[in-house]
């Protein structure tokens, strides 16, 4: 069997991204906040009655649906909608030069649209018939995908991932791969994920949301944020730009929600990304960590990077910024790492200042001067050990 690390370098290239998220839905808005640290949390109980907890909730109006199809009416949706407007100039060119049925859809998320069945159910009580408008399939998995797909008249491979935290980082993963395969030309690639009851409640039931606006690696972390969005990239063999240069991926199934304490299966997953570009760790000068602000979590990263790296790059989590978007996360912090190789600026990493001392040191960002990054690469980590890292460069780097 040929190994595909060792296949010839293709170009793999990625558009600019259509994003929406707390920090805005325009380029210049979230690359102004990402780079000046100003978070896009906002204190809501909407979710959790009588506790309020800063979320990462998108402002940004957002499309009427009313003349949609029934199973295409939901806030996901609506959020890939946004992400698609962005992309408005790109996705005409892409869609007038290449075959339909040669251009393929891959989406990751763990909400879809859950959030409108926790609507319906709240309106009717439990023992009323559904009403005749609601659909199932609003909620299941490969919905957001269907959607992109019908909305362009897009013929080829439509598919969704849902490996929670890192589906769309898989979702990039799985682009590079259509492409490399020759089973398409060009990928509509990315993440969407909407703020729900059941993640907000789930994530509190497993004591893991914080009350006040989170502090990755801090001494003084105590949980996540919640947030929401979409991020969207058309991916093709064009050469130039920025262009994803390797993937890593890793299972390795330690717990269903905690992660492997040794940070091993983190640790592959970003050796596998290196070595499928071959390059190497000292390579790369910036670092998009997991960081969700969680004792666990901060607490392996910090032991695999320090593991793969002598001198670790500069590093910064986004999430202090945007709270924990789930399945968008690994499409929307590539997209901030893609923002950072055009502006030749790091995002800033927004904490305490007070650095744990138990943990491996990491440089955090905490200015934006210093020579440009041309190599980012981007973790996310997942419940079950789905782990996995992008690698994105300047093409002339």
């Amino acid at each position: 069997m040929t190994d595909r690390a060792a296949l010839p370098r293709m170009p793999c290239h990625l558009s600019a991204p259509g994003i929406v998220c707390g920090l805005g839905d325009s380029l210049e808005s979230v690359a102004g906040a990402l780079f000046s640290g100003r978070r896009g949390l906002f204190t809501s109980d909407a979710f959790t009655p009588g506790r309020p907890l800063p979320l990462g909730q998108v402002n940004t109006p957002l499309p009427d649906t009313h003349d949609w199809p029934m199973e295409h009416r939901s806030r996901n949706n609506q959020l890939l909608a946004v992400a698609l407007a962005r992309l408005d100039k790109t996705l005409t060119h892409t869609l007038a030069t290449h075959d339909p049925s040669r251009i393929g859809v891959v989406i990751g998320t763990s909400t879809s649209g859950i959030g409108e069945t926790e609507q319906t159910l709240a309106s009717i009580g439990r023992e009323a018939p559904l009403p005749e408008d609601f659909r199932y399939s609003r909620q299941e998995l490969g919905a957001p995908a269907r959607f992109v797909a019908e909305r362009l008249g897009i013929a080829g491979p439509v598919y969704a991932l849902s490996t929670a935290c890192s589906s769309s980082a898989r979702a990039l993963a799985s682009a590079r791969r259509l492409l490399r395969s020759g089973e398409c030309d060009a990928v509509i690639a990315g993440g969407a994920d909407s703020l729900c009851r059941l993640t907000v409640n789930g994530f509190a039931s497993l004591e893991a949301i914080s009350d006040a606006p989170s502090l990755p690696f801090s001494a003084n972390r105590c949980g996540i944020n919640l947030g929401e969005g979409a991020a969207l990239f058309v991916v093709t063999r064009e050469p130039g730009g920025i262009q994803l240069e390797g993937v890593g991926e890793s299972a390795d199934a330690y717990h269903v929600s905690a992660p492997r304490p040794d940070g091993s299966g983190a640790l592959a997953a970003m050796r596998a990304a290196l070595a499928q570009a071959g390059r190497e760790p000292d390579d790369v000068d910036y670092l998009n960590l997991h960081g969700t602000g969680t004792a666990h979590n901060d607490a392996m990263e910090a032991l695999a990077v320090s593991e793969l790296f002598a001198t670790p790059p500069p590093c910064s989590s986004t999430k202090a910024l945007t709270g924990h978007t789930l399945g968008a996360a690994g499409a929307l912090e590539a997209a901030f790492c893609w923002l950072a190789l055009t502006h030749g600026k790091r995002p800033l990493h927004v904490y305490d200042g007070y650095y744990d001392p138990v943990l491996p040191t990491l440089p955090l960002v905490t200015d934006t001067q210093g020579e440009p990054p041309r190599l980012a690469l981007s973790n996310s980590f997942a419940f079950g050990g789905n782990n996995a890292a992008l690698l994105l460069g300047r093409a002339d780097a």
